[in-house]
């Protein structure tokens, strides 16, 4: 049987400060949208602490749902519906 690889087979990258990079670089940061990652990815990478940090030192909002974590990448108001 052929087993798909996924973004968690990867092996840890060697820097995470080119991780916490990439991840804040993306369009959806700068638009002050939304990006989500894996729980289990960031542990890997860059460790959770380190990953709030990053996130709180920005001003973002960070949410948990499932096995995601979920950053609002503004600092503004945001109200969960439901």
């Amino acid at each position: 049987m052929v087993r798909q690889r996924r973004a968690m087979d990867l092996i840890r990258r060697a820097d995470p400060e080119g991780w916490i990079d990439e991840i804040f670089s993306a369009k959806a940061v700068a638009r002050g949208g939304v990006i989500r990652r894996d729980i289990r990815w960031i542990d890997r990478e860059v460790g959770r602490q380190r990953f709030m940090s990053e996130v709180r030192a920005r001003g973002f909002h960070l949410i948990e749902s499932g096995d995601q974590w979920v950053v609002i990448c503004h600092s503004g108001y945001f109200r969960v519906i439901f």
